[in-house]
């Protein structure tokens, strides 16, 4: 794993996709919800990637988190609160 860096998710803007947040056992925090990923890009205070979803809907993934990306998914791990950002693209149906 490495820390959060934008090329790693330059590949899945504009891409369909499955999100999620889980928790630390793998539990949903909510369901996986299709979306386009519009942009990516640091917050002003420079502490977290947001991840947008359109022009107002993101979520912002902490800069410290581990992060693991193959072909198919890129996650995030925030291990101050136990949870797992997972991105998806939207042929990759396993849940």
């Amino acid at each position: 794993m490495e820390h959060i860096n934008l090329e790693g998710l330059q590949s899945l803007v504009s891409e369909k996709a499955r999100v999620a947040i889980l928790d630390d056992d793998g539990q949903d925090k909510a369901h996986f919800v299709s979306k386009t990923i519009v942009k990516v890009e640091i917050c002003p205070d420079m502490t977290h990637l947001r991840i947008y979803f359109d022009h107002h809907h993101f979520f912002a993934v902490p800069l410290a988190c581990n992060m693991a990306k193959n072909k198919n998914e890129w996650s995030a791990f925030d291990e101050s609160t136990g949870l797992q950002y997972v991105i998806r693209r939207e042929c990759d149906r396993n849940d």
